[in-house]
């Protein structure tokens, strides 16, 4: 019925805040995805309610997101726990956490647009800038992460939108307007800092990363955030560079961008030293500081490496390559994980079925930058074992995966590794045991007098366990020195190497 007042109530199941909070208790706290799927669909009916109040819209948008925050993080919790994850599994988790901020992000950028635009009523909203301001950014730099965690493929128009919500916190003089981001979170934000975080991530080469090192870097880059430097000119210890006018993500300086007013400049300013005195600190203790919020208990050494791994990447000076990259254009076949690499050697399962064709991009003495065609099966991951034969050559090289970016779901760009250039197999046994284990001898001719460096299946390797081949009239005695390399897969393992002679009356 329509009111002679001309006051019509929305007829929506949460127009009243008692209902809407009383329909948010009725979510099933038992599966947290279906409830993040379920606050996604609020989120998208409150937005396309046009009888609702810009201020009244707002504020069910940030009771929602409210009620996401302890779901997101007990399906994040899932997501990281295991490396392993089944598929259909993965896919189910990635899509409810993805899923919910992008249309978080959405539902806030629509209530922002609302105050930028000048629509009626929207002033009210001006009190409550701030925080909608850093909780849009919030889930536009989760959209970002978690695009990395699947190595994309990126939507760059996300950039757009975190330059276009940026550049007006900046224009309203919000950005470095503190909040507290959520009920009882530790600490406050401003909308400044929340940007940082995205375009800092960005900057942390998060695509030769493994889906927990991106988190941890996400949480690092949370605990030094307040100390980040962002600039409107360049100045010498400036690393990156985004332009608030376009859709582009962060670009480390290989050279100064045309000058523009939309230029902003960040580096990790003062929290470079912060982070190198951390690094000290986990090296001298084993331990990581309490006051330093992971998530979760990590081991020290998977933390360090991610620390080492911020500390290269958030140097002013760029990363060296330690061989000169020349472009080429060249057919690459490639076969896959431990038992493919034994295929080479005439062992193991594989057969030519296994075999891929990867178009070679750039090549150096140290690897490979290889295009893929179409991404067949789930096996392509970093980390992962090759064995790989440039075009119209005789011989196959070993490689491991260092860098992976999906451009579309079925293509993608790799960065390989060499491990070794000229490899044999070999039959391993415990030293004075029975047995025996399947390996291979790398022997590139750059190992030390008395080093020997060999490949074997993951869990193959006992610490502390000397192993023997044989090697014509000699036994070889390796003795070891430590892992040198791994993945699920695979470990490469140095050993020093010590010959017998077996006497001819044996």
């Amino acid at each position: 019925m329509i009111s002679l007042f001309g006051n019509k109530k929305p007829d929506h199941p949460m127009a009243n805040l008692k209902e809407a909070k009383k329909l948010l208790d009725e979510l099933p706290g038992n599966d947290a995805a279906k409830c993040l799927d379920e606050l996604g669909h609020w989120l998208e009916s409150v937005m396309a309610e046009d009888g609702f109040k810009p201020d009244y819209r707002a504020q069910l948008v940030q009771l929602l997101d409210e009620a996401a925050q302890i779901p997101l993080r007990k399906l994040t919790r899932d997501y990281m726990a295991s490396p392993r994850l089944a598929k259909v599994q993965e896919t189910r988790l990635w899509t409810a956490i993805f899923g919910y901020w992008r249309q978080s992000a959405l539902a806030y950028v629509a209530c922002i647009d609302l105050y930028a635009a000048g629509a009626k009523g929207a002033d009210a909203l001006k009190a409550g800038m701030p925080l909608l301001l850093a909780r849009a950014l919030r889930a536009l730099g989760a959209q970002v992460k978690w695009m990395y965690v699947r190595y994309g493929p990126m939507d760059q128009s996300v950039w757009g939108v975190i330059a276009k919500v940026y550049a007006l916190a900046e224009t309203r003089k919000l950005a470095q307007t503190a909040v507290t981001l959520y009920p009882g979170a530790p600490g406050e934000s401003t909308p400044e800092q929340e940007f940082l975080k995205a375009v800092m991530l960005s900057a942390s080469s998060p695509d030769s990363l493994l889906p927990l090192e991106i988190e941890l870097c996400e949480r690092l880059i949370a605990h030094f955030c307040a100390s980040f430097t962002l600039r409107l000119e360049l100045q010498p210890d400036i690393a990156y560079w985004i332009d608030l006018a376009t859709s582009q993500a962060p670009l480390r300086l290989a050279r100064p961008p045309q000058h523009a007013p939309t230029l902003r400049f960040f580096a990790a300013g003062r929290a470079l030293e912060d982070l190198e005195a951390l690094i000290n600190t986990v090296r001298t203790t084993g331990a990581i500081p309490s006051q330093v919020n992971l998530g979760g208990s990590y081991p020290a050494d998977e933390v360090l490496d991610v620390l080492s791994h911020l500390a290269h990447y958030w140097s002013p000076k760029p990363p060296e390559r330690k061989h000169q990259r020349h472009r080429v254009k060249s057919r690459l076949n490639v076969v896959h994980g431990y038992d493919g690499v034994l295929s080479l050697f005439g062992a193991g399962p594989g057969d030519d079925a296994d075999t891929e064709t990867w178009i070679v991009e750039d090549v150096s003495a140290g690897g490979f930058g290889a295009g893929i065609p179409e991404i067949r099966g789930e096996w392509l991951k970093l980390g992962c074992l090759l064995g790989l034969q440039p075009e119209g050559g005789d011989t196959w090289v070993l490689g491991v995966i260092r860098r992976l970016q999906r451009e579309i779901p079925l293509k993608g760009l790799v960065g390989i590794k060499i491990i070794a250039r000229s490899a044999e197999l070999v039959q391993l046994s415990l030293s004075g045991a029975g047995g025996g284990e399947t390996g291979v001898l790398i022997s590139d001719g750059d190992e030390s007098p008395g080093e020997a460096r060999v490949l074997l299946r993951a869990g193959a390797f006992v610490p502390g366990q000397n192993m023997e081949y044989r090697k014509g009239d000699a036994t070889c005695l390796l003795m070891p020195q430590g892992v040198v390399d791994s993945g699920e897969e695979y470990e490469l393992v140095k050993f020093r190497e010590m010959i017998r002679e077996t006497s001819s009356e044996e």
